[in-house]
């Protein structure tokens, strides 16, 4: 396992070149309907060690074929200037749908839980990817977009090798230590 409190981002044109390919894939993925968004997750809330829990709004799943290096990744962040501003997360939320762009063809991704904001105004993402480095390499990426709309201080992944998204919030990664990653 690993956990960085902040990312160390890529350099950003190698950010910029990542997300270059990242939407080629997501149209090609797109055309070949690859892309999916189903529903039999939406609405379900999901409760973290730390005491907070959130409901899913969206899933999106990339048809790549067998998964041979199965990895859970956890995101978090804090939108900026937000607060417990109510139509501020609704538009947010809604918003989040041309967020797919800047993920969903990135080398390795399997599949995404949106997870609304928590009481303390934290999003997360719950992630599958297939292979571990490449989870992190996103991550690296994802930290430029995401200090644009979030604070700094509030961007934190956590990943999880040897996991599938299913495993993980089935709660067969140990003891629950308190962790904001931690589904329970």
């Amino acid at each position: 396992m690993h956990e960085m409190s902040t990312p160390q981002p890529l350099p950003w044109p190698q950010a910029l070149s990542a997300f270059g390919r990242c939407l080629v894939d997501v149209v090609r993925s797109l055309r070949q309907r690859r892309l999916h968004q189903p529903s039999a997750n939406l609405g379900r809330v999901i409760a973290f060690a730390d005491g907070t829990q959130a409901t899913v709004y969206r899933e999106t799943v990339h048809d790549n074929g067998p998964v041979t290096e199965p990895v859970s990744l956890i995101v978090a962040f804090q939108l900026r200037g937000v607060g417990g501003n109510r139509v501020a997360h609704r538009l947010f939320r809604l918003e989040s749908a041309c967020n797919t762009v800047l993920f969903a063809g990135f080398d390795g991704f399997v599949s995404k839980l949106w997870m609304t904001a928590d009481h303390k105004h934290m999003y997360r993402g719950v992630y599958e990817w297939d292979g571990y480095d490449s989870a992190v390499d996103y991550v690296r990426a994802l930290w430029w977009p995401l200090m644009v709309v979030s604070r700094r201080d509030s961007i934190r992944f956590h990943v999880v090798g040897e996991s599938t998204r299913a495993s993980l919030l089935d709660g067969a990664h140990g003891d629950s230590d308190g962790s904001w990653w931690q589904p329970v």
